[in-house]
C-alpha cells in the first residue's frame, strides 16, 4: 500500500497517558477544592498545571497528522505540566509537615495496582487506608468513612486527609509522567526514521510520479 500524505491521528482518548493525565485533572481539581483556599494563586496553578498536562496530550495526538515535531513539542509540554504539578503536591506536603512517601509504599503500589479509572474510585482508595490505619475520625461520614476529595466534609476532617490524598495524586502523576516518557521516547524515534510532514509529502509525491502511467 502507499504511504498516506495525512495519516491517521487523533485517538487520544485511547492513549493510556491521556486517560491518566485525565484521571490526575479530576482528582488535582477536587483535591484542590478541599485543600486550597480557592481565592489563591497555587489553587488556580495547580488545576491549570493538570489541566495542560491532558490538554497538550490530546492537541499533540491530534496535531501529529501533519506535524511530528508538534505532536513530540506538545507531548512535551504536557509532561512539563506534570512536573510542575508533582513540585506543587510535594511542597503542599513539606510545607505542612506531612510525609511524602517513598515509592517502596506499599499504599502507593496498592493504588497503582487498582488502576483507578474515576476520581471517586481514589476517594475509595483513600477511605480504606484512612480506616487501616486506625484514624480516630473513621466511621463519622456513617458510610464507613470520610471522602478525602470530597469538597463538602467538615473542617475538622481537614487535618486528617491530606497526607493521603496528595501522596495518592503524586502516585497517580508518577504513572502519568512515566506513560509520557515512553511516549516521546517513541515519538522521538519515529521522526528520526521517519521525518515529519514535509518528508512524507516528498516521498508520496515520488511514489505518485513511479506509478503514473507512461
Amino acid at each position: 500500500m502507499s504511504e498516506a500524505l495525512i495519516p491517521k491521528h487523533g485517538g487520544y482518548r485511547k492513549l493510556k497517558s491521556f486517560q491518566v493525565a485525565q484521571l490526575v485533572y479530576d482528582v488535582t481539581v477536587r483535591f484542590c477544592d478541599r485543600y486550597i483556599d480557592r481565592r489563591s494563586r497555587t489553587h488556580d496553578q495547580m488545576v491549570q498545571a493538570a489541566r495542560s498536562g491532558v490538554q497538550n496530550i490530546a492537541e499533540g495526538s491530534q496535531a501529529s497528522g501533519t506535524s511530528r515535531k508538534m505532536e513530540l513539542k506538545l507531548t512535551n509540554v504536557a509532561r512539563a505540566s506534570l512536573e510542575e504539578l508533582r513540585l506543587d503536591y510535594e511542597d503542599f506536603l513539606r510545607q505542612r509537615a506531612l510525609p511524602l512517601w517513598p515509592r517502596t509504599d506499599a499504599r502507593r503500589a496498592d493504588l497503582i495496582r487498582r488502576r483507578p479509572a474515576t476520581a471517586d474510585a481514589v476517594a475509595e482508595w483513600a477511605r480504606e487506608v484512612h480506616q487501616a490505619t486506625g484514624n480516630e475520625e473513621r466511621g463519622q461520614s456513617g458510610r464507613g468513612g470520610l471522602d478525602p476529595l470530597s469538597t463538602g466534609s467538615t473542617a475538622s476532617t481537614r487535618s486528617t486527609y491530606p497526607e493521603i490524598a496528595a501522596n495518592a495524586a503524586l502516585a497517580l502523576v508518577a504513572v502519568a509522567t512515566a506513560l509520557l516518557d515512553r511516549q516521546i521516547a517513541a515519538q522521538a524515534q519515529a521522526f528520526e526514521q521517519e521525518g515529519g510532514f514535509t518528508e512524507r509529502m516528498y516521498r508520496v509525491r515520488n511514489a505518485n510520479k513511479t506509478h503514473r502511467p507512461a
